[in-house]
């Protein structure tokens, strides 16, 4: 019999954790680049590995061997460690998420609030990565996804919960173990909240039409214009684990996360479904131009919190459950 710690040092490092979830966010970049060069007819990634499969992972090995530039005027302390943070908090969050069964590596009632908790970590550590590089286009970029913060996430959070009111915790193995048993998804009970949920994780993702902190066209690359070599490589991976993340509670919350206590099973349930959700977040993106920031807050709290709400509503009435 292996000991109890040997599984468990196994599950966190390998399979599902660590290295699992790192390969499953090179692989969903790969996704995302090839359907939206497809959607805009282009290429994408070709030559490394099968249709460019291997690409976003030469991209990182790439990143890590050029230089380390932090420039002379910026809070050095800070500046190096938001790429450590970039990273940590998703790998943290995805741990929160079933993935192999229909209980996630850390389940506890009330994980759904801190997972919460960390995604506004995600975009304070944006705003500190941008304001610590002291560059005007990384401060604009930093300020920026703090307002963006405060236009989508209210109604993002209200969205959330919502599953959660519905099934009685606030657990998401638990939500996903109320979808199994009642056999029903709650895409289909709060089809209000889908689309607010996935319209917010877009802001949440800075894809278009919400990539206001980056836009390429007016400042550069936005909060991370100054980081180079390995903080960029931790950045860029950091953003590929977040967008496991989102696709994964897309899955969790609204497509019945992997519905099956069989991990064989499991595993090719969670991976169909989330590779969906990539699909969707990436079709998304390449219909939309990008919106002003005054627009996208306008927006957010003039039309998806009062749907939000209403959602709440319905909820309570019993309509989404």
């Amino acid at each position: 019999m292996v000991p109890e710690g040997i599984v468990a040092l196994i599950q966190i490092l390998l399979f599902p954790g660590f290295l699992f979830l790192i390969a499953l966010a090179f692989f969903y970049e790969w996704v995302d680049r090839k359907l939206l060069a497809k959607l805009q007819n282009r290429y994408g990634p070709l030559y490394t590995g099968p249709s460019g499969l291997l690409q976003p992972f030469a991209d990182f090995i790439k990143l890590l061997s050029k230089e380390d530039i932090t420039p002379k005027a910026a809070d050095k302390f800070m500046f190096s460690c938001a790429p450590l943070f970039m990273l940590s908090f998703p790998l943290l969050a995805l741990f929160l998420v079933p993935v192999t069964g229909l209980t996630a590596l850390i389940s506890f009632e009330g994980d759904l609030i801190f997972l919460m908790f960390l995604f506004t970590l995600i975009a304070i550590t944006i705003f500190i990565a941008g304001w610590s590089s002291v560059d005007r286009f990384s401060t604009v970029g930093g300020v920026r996804a703090t307002f963006q913060m405060l236009g989508y996430e209210i109604p993002m959070t209200l969205v959330m919960v919502g599953p959660g009111i519905a099934a009685r915790t606030l657990s998401i193995s638990q939500i996903v173990g109320w979808q199994a048993h009642n056999a029903a998804w709650f895409i289909w009970l709060q089809p209000i909240g889908f689309v607010i949920f996935v319209l917010c994780l877009l802001a949440q993702l800075e894809f278009i039409p919400f990539d206001i902190p980056d836009a390429e066209t007016e400042i550069v690359a936005g909060w991370f214009t100054e980081f180079s070599g390995r903080k960029l490589a931790l950045i860029r991976l950091g953003k590929d684990v977040e967008l496991v993340l989102a696709a994964s509670l897309i899955t969790s919350l609204f497509l019945g996360g992997p519905n099956s206590s069989l991990p064989i099973l499991a595993i090719g349930v969670f991976l169909l479904k989330t590779t969906f959700a990539v699909v969707l977040l990436t079709t998304l993106r390449a219909l939309f131009a990008r919106f002003r920031v005054d627009q996208m807050i306008a927006g957010a709290w003039k039309y998806l919190l009062p749907l939000a709400i209403l959602q709440m509503i319905l909820v309570q009435l019993g309509l989404g459950r």
